[in-house]
């Protein structure tokens, strides 16, 4: 038989831009006609501070296309400096000259922008600091990485802290280790820790550097004035922050450049230019590969993201890449929020969305998203014969008023929170948590009321379910961490050892977060399968490297005052705050995932500055959204499958085809194994029976995570071992097909509900009414006239015709068309 399905194919793509260098008189008189019309003109940094003699800072300056189209027009733009006496242009580059104020003036075609500068120190050259001159060196030379000195062991004998998160630990083994062979005071030139980086003596990491750049230039200062190391009364600035400067590009063009300058800001509100120091990176160089100055390079069309990284800081600029002369009509964005966020997205990538889906395959795929159920065949006829305009909207209500929302969403915390039963967690203690989360959902509590009771928990495990949370993971590392990932999205846990290389956690963030949970206490009770968990007012962490306690800390926050208070709800209060950068971005980021196939930012638990969002902008919007309507799951899920972005067909057009991450088409996604076993009892009338549950009980609503079958094991369901999201697979399989083909979970279940014979025998329905049933029932359509020719020819080759329809019953449920949500 014919299938129905699209299928779209996995890409991801990025890219960068560049500008000619062409003088302004010549832009001039080549165009005559922008000349009425001034350019959207923008120079950055949008500040200038050079605060020593040491200092300078480089510039870029951009203009924007009307038609979005972002160019460098560093080399058109006609610059001059108010007062010369006090800074020097050389390039794009600015260099102090005395102490004062005045600007950075950019003139082109009619544009003028003028940049603040500000001086101070310029007769002032101060020492080299180890920790804020030498330590970036040999971070931007690939010293301390992992493939290098940062490696767990260190190479060759010796040992750099991973990015340097140790530079007191640094110092030491650089200056003390190995006497005077590693650094040669009297002659600095000939210092071990120097030849090597210039390669004038054999080094397995090669030659870092030459001997006219500043990084020799550097290293050689600090050993000349005798390697000193900061004074402890005397710490350098350190750095609040790196910014990225353009924040955005769209290059027209493969081949096209854009350069970036990075700019740290220090905790003294002095700045410094950075772009020779940080390390720079793309997540897709075959769009955008950025060079290690800064240069972006476009490549093929898409989207990428260029990241800097300086000290702990790493932070990103978005580079959209698209062909010149490109044709494109933009198609005129309606419907809501989401839709215009989406909308602005795909015209800025050049893309055009596909059209809306049919109401057959909107009332299948928005049933089994929201209860996890197939429509029924007086539901199908209800909603397919309704000439009501907003008849999806009226559907999408009803749906969310049904106890299955609440189930669904109730497992899938269940698979975060790890609720299953295990030689330390009862069976008793796991169905009380399930059914006391399944009870939150079902009375629409708040998702941050929910969270703070669960961390604030205390009493019996039996008692008060919620206090499972910390009977599961004991750890405190573990239960913080979990946390994090959990709520915020945030995966902490390199930050046990090491800075984290691809975020801005560092050791004393992670051991600081974890200081909240340091104070938990447990006991028996009565019953020996229960546990009691309680504030025992004492305990501390210590940080791994100092040996020291932590203070609690709010993850890129502040340390809160917790004498004489359960640090877990200090720490509650502030995570599901609605002034929390992360709680409501997270779990509306985890509600978009599950209705539309793939996350804003994807994984859903993985949201860092190097991981960014698809569409910040949708993402910023659907946490505030979140936040607006107080934390209502409901609220948020009818927006989304309110919007046109989520009711788009899965066909694609030749714009949108290669394309995964921008919502252009609906993604043809494999039903979770818990609802697919569901969809195939419902069809068949078949149910199954679950430890705990009575026959006929769905799958969703095993509350023991240890509970399963082979169905649901094969079909990627979650063991709950760990709160990653991943741990519940929905990709294909060959043993998944095998299992569907031989096994007993469609052949069987056909057989045993009989439903053929029924509708035969006792309801006196024609063939072709027995086949269109099956279609509606199983695919929520009926079957085409192709289809039904083809089936027809089948069925009166065959003598017995109820063996035949159930041959077409088994087929139909063994079809990707129905076990694809599309």
């Amino acid at each position: 038989m014919t299938i129905r399905m699209v299928f779209p194919v996995l890409m991801a793509a990025i890219v960068a831009s560049s500008a000619l260098a062409v003088t302004p008189a010549e832009e001039a008189a080549s165009q005559p006609n922008q000349s009425a019309q001034r350019p959207d003109l923008s120079v950055y940094p949008p500040e200038i501070k050079l605060n020593s003699d040491r200092d300078f800072q480089t510039f870029v300056a951009v203009i924007r296309r009307g038609d979005g189209i972002t160019e460098d027009a560093s080399d058109r733009v006609a610059w001059k400096v108010a007062d010369e006496s006090l800074v020097k242009r050389d390039g794009f580059k600015l260099l102090p000259i005395s102490d004062g104020s005045t600007e950075l003036v950019a003139e082109y075609l009619g544009s003028t922008v003028k940049i603040p500068v500000t001086v101070s120190g310029a007769g002032k050259k101060p020492p080299i600091s180890f920790t804020n001159d030498v330590m970036p060196v040999l971070t931007r030379a690939g010293c301390n990485t992992g493939s290098c000195h940062g490696a767990a062991r260190g190479k060759d004998g010796f040992q750099l802290s991973l990015f340097g998160f140790d530079p007191v630990g640094d110092y030491n083994r650089i200056t003390r280790e190995i006497g005077f062979r590693r650094i040669n005071l009297a002659i600095p030139e000939e210092s071990l820790f120097v030849k090597k980086a210039i390669g004038s003596v054999p080094h397995s990491g090669g030659k870092l550097f030459d001997t006219d750049s500043e990084y020799y230039a550097t290293i050689l200062e600090w050993l000349s004035d005798g390697a000193k190391i900061d004074p402890k009364d005397k710490q350098p600035p350190t750095v609040d922050s790196v910014a990225i400067y353009p924040p955005q590009a769209v290059i027209e063009g493969e081949g096209t450049q854009q350069r970036f300058v990075a700019v740290a800001t220090y905790s003294d509100g002095s700045t410094r230019d950075v772009t020779t120091l940080a390390a720079f990176t793309s997540n897709n160089s075959g769009t955008a590969a950025i060079d290690n100055i800064g240069m972006v390079t476009a490549g093929r069309r898409g989207e990428a993201f260029v990241m800097a990284r300086f000290d702990t800081h790493t932070v990103g600029s978005q580079v959209l890449a698209l062909p010149v002369g490109l044709e494109y009509e933009p198609p005129k964005v309606t419907g809501n929020y989401i839709d215009q966020l989406v909308g602005k997205k795909l015209q800025q990538l050049r893309i055009l969305p596909s059209g809306l889906c049919s109401d057959e395959e909107f009332l299948r795929r928005v049933t089994i998203d929201i209860t996890g159920l197939l429509p029924t065949e007086e539901q199908y006829e209800r909603f397919i014969n309704d000439p009501a305009e907003d008849k999806r909207a009226r559907l999408i209500d009803q749906l969310l008023d049904q106890k299955e929302f609440s189930e669904i969403w109730a497992m899938k915390f269940a698979q975060l929170l790890m609720i299953k039963s295990t030689n330390q967690v009862s069976y008793k203690s796991a169905y009380l948590y399930a059914n006391w989360l399944t009870d939150k959902f079902a009375k629409n509590v708040p998702v941050d009321q929910m969270v703070r009771e669960l961390l604030t928990s205390t009493g019996g495990t039996f008692s008060s379910p919620g206090t499972n949370f910390y009977e599961i993971e004991r750890d405190t590392l573990k239960t913080a961490e979990n946390v994090a990932q959990v709520f915020m999205g945030i995966r902490t846990q390199c930050a046990q050892c090491h800075n984290h290389p691809f975020d801005r956690w560092t050791m004393n963030d992670y051991y600081g977060f974890a200081s909240f949970f340091s104070q938990i206490g447990r006991k028996g009770a009565e019953d020996y399968r229960e546990r009691i968990i309680y504030n025992r007012g004492g305990g501390e962490v210590n940080h791994l490297v100092t040996k020291k306690p932590v203070p609690p800390t709010f993850l890129g926050g502040a340390s809160p005052d917790t004498r004489g208070k359960d640090r877990r709800e200090v720490l509650a209060n502030w995570l599901t705050s609605p002034e929390n950068p992360f709680f409501a971005k997270s779990i509306a980021n985890r509600v978009w995932a599950h209705y539309m196939g793939v996350g804003l930012v994807d994984q859903v638990d993985d949201i860092r500055v190097s991981n960014p969002p698809s569409n910040p902008e949708l993402f910023d919007e659907l946490g505030e959204k979140l936040v607006e309507y107080k934390f209502d799951f409901r609220q948020l899920v009818r927006d989304i499958c309110n919007s046109q972005a989520y009711q788009r067909s899965s066909a694609t057009n030749p714009t949108n085809a290669h394309d995964t991450r921008n919502y252009a088409y609906a993604l043809t996604r494999r039903i979770p194994a818990e609802s697919l076993l569901d969809c195939i009892c419902q069809a068949t009338e078949s149910p199954d029976k679950f430890r705990g549950l009575p026959i006929g009980a769905r799958a969703v609503q095993i509350a023991d995570g240890g509970t399963t079958n082979y169905f649901l094991t094969t079909f990627g369901r979650s063991p709950r071992t760990t709160v990653c999201e991943c741990e519940a697979s929905t990709d294909p399989s060959l043993s998944q097909a095998l299992h569907l083909l031989n096994g007993s979970s469609v052949s069987q279940k056909v057989s045993q509900g009989a439903k053929v014979k029924k509708w035969i025998e006792s309801e006196k329905l024609s063939h072709e009414q027995v086949m269109e049933r099956i279609y509606v029932r199983c695919l929520s359509r009926k079957p085409t006239a192709d289809e039904v020719a083809q089936l027809k020819g089948m069925l009166e080759q065959s003598e017995d015709k109820v063996a035949a329809l159930e041959d077409m019953y088994w087929a139909v449920l063994n079809s990707r068309e129905f076990v694809f949500n599309h």
